[in-house]
C-alpha cells in the first residue's frame, strides 16, 4: 500500500486555466487507500516497458530528475511533486488537452525472495468527469440529484516509475487512454520516455518488420499471391508461438526458405532499423505477451472484391488459384466441414 499521496489540479495553460498546488499530503483511511490503489494500478496490464531519456543529459529530463530525488530522499516528496505538476502545466501547448487532477503517489515495494524491495512512484492524471446520481431520503420519499465525478472504470493517464535501472532512465510503465487529439502530450512532451530495449521490444519489432516486409516489400520484388503472403504470415506467427528463443538464421530458413527472399528480408530489416532508428537483436528470448498482442494483426485474410473474405489458418497446399471464362477463382480443399 502507498505511504505518500498528494493531489494537484493542473489546468490548460494555453486556455489560461490555473494551476492549483496542494501544500500538504493527503491523509487517507486504509479503505480509501486500497480503493485508489486498485484503480490506479489495474491500468497497467501490458508488459511493454519504457525508460526516461533526454536529447542531452538524462538529469535534464524534469520528471526523471524529480523522481530520482524522491527515491534518494523521501522527505523531498512534496517539493518534487510540485515540480512535476509545474512541468506538466508548462508543457501544455495544445488547447484540446483537458484539465485534470494529478495524483502523485509513493508506493512501498514488497520484499522479494532475495530480501530486496523495489519502491515505485506513480503519476496519474484524471481528466474525464462522468455524471452520476445521488439518491437520498427526503421526508417520506427520496430525492435524486445529478453530479459529476471521476469514474473508477478506466484511468485517463498514468505512469509508474520503478526504482530500478536508474542509470539508464529507470523502468517505467505508462498508459494514455484519453489522448485529447494530442498523441505526444503524455509520453513525449511530459514524461519524455521511449520503449526499453528488452525481450518485449525485440519480439514486437521483429514481428513488425516482418509483417511490413511480407505485406509491402515482398510482392514488389517477387511474384507472390495473396495466398502465399497469408502462408508467410501464418508460418511466422506459429514459429514465435512454438519457440522460447528466437534465432534469426533459423527463422529465415524455416519461414522464408528461399535464399533470395532471405537476402531481401535482411536488407529490408537493415533499412527499417535505420529509418526507425532502432536496433533489433537477432537472438533473444521470445516474449509471450508481445507475441499474443502482435498476433492480432497477423490475421491472414484474402479479400475478393466485395463478395468474399477467405481466412487462411493453415496449409498453403490446400489452396489453389486459377482463371477460367467466368473469372479468377480460388479452389479450397478440406477434410471435414465444421
Amino acid at each position: 500500500m502507498f505511504s505518500k499521496i498528494v493531489v494537484h489540479k493542473v489546468g490548460n495553460k494555453i486556455n489560461q486555466e490555473s494551476l492549483f498546488l496542494s501544500d500538504a499530503e493527503l491523509q487517507l483511511e486504509d479503505d480509501m487507500k486500497e480503493l485508489l490503489e486498485n484503480f490506479f494500478l489495474k491500468a497497467f496490464k501490458s508488459e511493454e516497458q519504457f525508460q526516461f531519456y533526454s536529447d542531452t543529459y538524462l538529469t535534464l529530463n524534469p520528471v526523471y530528475s524529480s523522481v530520482a530525488e524522491i527515491f534518494e530522499d523521501k522527505d523531498k516528496f512534496l517539493f518534487e511533486a510540485e515540480n512535476i505538476a509545474n512541468h506538466l502545466y508548462d508543457i501544455t501547448e495544445n488547447p484540446r488537452v483537458q484539465a485534470g487532477e494529478v495524483f502523485i503517489i509513493y508506493f512501498e515495494g514488497e520484499e522479494g525472495a532475495d530480501g530486496a524491495k523495489i519502491d515505485s512512484i506513480g503519476i496519474f492524471k484524471t481528466e474525464k468527469k462522468d455524471p452520476f446520481l445521488k439518491i437520498f431520503p427526503k421526508e417520506d420519499t427520496f430525492d435524486i440529484e445529478r453530479d459529476y465525478g471521476i469514474s473508477l472504470g478506466k484511468l485517463d493517464k498514468g505512469a509508474l516509475i520503478y526504482n530500478n535501472s536508474k542509470d539508464t532512465g529507470f523502468v517505467v510503465s505508462a498508459v494514455d487512454n484519453n489522448k485529447n487529439g494530442d498523441m505526444y502530450y503524455w509520453f513525449e512532451d511530459f514524461l519524455k520516455i521511449r520503449q526499453r530495449n528488452d525481450e518485449y521490444f525485440h519480439t514486437q519489432e521483429t514481428l513488425n518488420v516482418y509483417k511490413e516486409y511480407v505485406t509491402k516489400q515482398l510482392p514488389q520484388e517477387f511474384e507472390v499471391s495473396k495466398a502465399d503472403q497469408a502462408d508467410f504470415l501464418n508460418k511466422s506467427i506459429n514459429f514465435f508461438k512454438d519457440r522460447e528463443q528466437f534465432d534469426f538464421e533459423e527463422f529465415t530458413s524455416k519461414v522464408l526458405e528461399d535464399q533470395q527472399v532471405i537476402e531481401s528480408f535482411g536488407n529490408f530489416k537493415s533499412d527499417y532499423e535505420q529509418e526507425m532508428q532502432v536496433s533489433i537483436s537477432e537472438d533473444f528470448a521470445i516474449n509471450e505477451a508481445a507475441v499474443k498482442k502482435q498476433s492480432r494483426g497477423f490475421k491472414s485474410v484474402i479479400k475478393l472484391d466485395k463478395n468474399f473474405h477467405i481466412y487462411v489458418h493453415g496449409d498453403r497446399k490446400m489452396i489453389e488459384t486459377g482463371q477460367d471464362e467466368k473469372g479468377k477463382y480460388y479452389r479450397l480443399y478440406y477434410e471435414e466441414e465444421k
